[in-house]
């Protein structure tokens, strides 16, 4: 018998986004490393990927808000690492960055919904146990920016 995947405007929403994270941390390591411009890699993928089940805005809005908003957010998690910024795997560099605007900006978007979301991206992508490095950091960050929330989910 066939698994039936539930169809619901969530679900349906949910993972359009999963794609668009899935995405947005491919374009911002191509930022990161390669240094190009950020409306050339949106086009890229807009051009190059299959974007049909894919959130476009919300691809749109990590891939352009994360960069521009680089330093504040790296404030909010560098104080939780156990080693320079410098020191961190790329892709962990990206995830952090992008979980942590999550966390600050899109309050849509339930705060462990962003964690999870990119502790999976972590566990595909990431080293071996980075994804364990980036639940506890993103943690750490939830606890100060959504703490009514985190406060909240711990009473129910």
């Amino acid at each position: 018998m066939a698994k039936r995947v539930p169809t619901t405007p969530q679900h349906l929403l949910a993972a359009r986004r999963r794609k668009a994270r899935h995405y947005a941390l491919q374009a911002l390591y191509q930022w990161q490393i390669a240094g190009q411009g950020l409306n050339d890699i949106e086009a890229q993928f807009l051009t190059d990927y299959d974007m049909t089940n894919v959130d476009v805005e919300f691809f749109h809005d990590l891939v352009h808000n994360i960069p521009a908003q680089v330093a504040e957010l790296q404030e909010r998690f560098e104080k939780h690492l156990d080693r320079g910024i410098d020191e961190l795997d790329p892709i962990e560099l990206s995830l952090l960055r992008m979980g942590s605007y999550e966390l600050l900006r899109r309050i849509d978007v339930p705060y462990k919904v962003a964690i999870n979301e990119t502790v999976n991206l972590a566990k595909r992508f990431g080293a071996t146990d980075g994804y364990r490095y980036i639940n506890g950091v993103l943690d750490k960050v939830a606890m100060e920016c959504r703490a009514v929330e985190v406060a909240a989910e711990k009473r129910a």
